[in-house]
């Protein structure tokens, strides 16, 4: 039974936070420039080894992604989690995430979120650390999102100014037919 509501975008900064924004590499949705597959959160250590968090909100999508060929197979990542929210935490839907990948459950305790490790990942013994190279690849796509976001935010801003003054403009009539 569904006990919040939670967004992918939510999900992502609660299990970066939870990993260490300030200690490791954590960008999202990393899909090019690092010749692996797409991964919905990319985190990698000061050692230049690599994490990946696949994250899921709906049991539809959990069970459409045993479809993807990769299966998110790279000998770049050391270790692989599935994260979900706590309503999706049900035998059944466990049985749809591989065995060998880590389980984080998301919850919320009425104060905040909570990031619980339902199950270790097994780790990848082929898994390589990234090149000097790759790490500063995957810092640039991180900044390349910074600076996307920011473009969005200023859009919203002027946005956000002229449906206040569209407000102003529709108030003022208001005043004018109320006074006649």
């Amino acid at each position: 039974m569904k006990t919040f509501e939670i967004s992918t975008e939510e999900m992502e900064y609660i299990i970066a936070n939870h990993f260490g924004i300030r200690t490791n590499l954590i960008v999202p949705n990393v899909s090019w420039g690092l010749g692996i597959h797409e991964c919905d959160l990319l985190i990698c250590t000061k050692s230049g080894y690599c994490t990946e968090i696949e994250i899921k909100i709906s049991a539809a999508d959990l069970k459409k992604d045993k479809e993807k060929q990769h299966g998110h197979n790279s000998d770049k990542i050391k270790y692989l989690y599935f994260a979900i929210p706590d309503y999706l935490n049900t035998e059944e839907i466990i049985s749809h995430i591989p065995e060998r990948a880590g389980i984080l459950t998301i919850r919320n305790n009425g104060k905040r979120f909570v990031v619980l490790h339902e199950r270790e990942p097994q780790r990848n013994v082929k898994a390589t650390k990234l090149t000097t190279q790759e790490q500063y690849e995957m810092a640039r796509l991180g900044s390349l999102r910074i600076w996307g976001l920011k473009n969005k935010c200023t859009g919203y801003k002027k946005e956000r100014k002229q449906l206040l003054n569209k407000i102003k403009e529709l108030e003022t009539k208001i005043k004018g037919i109320e006074e006649q």
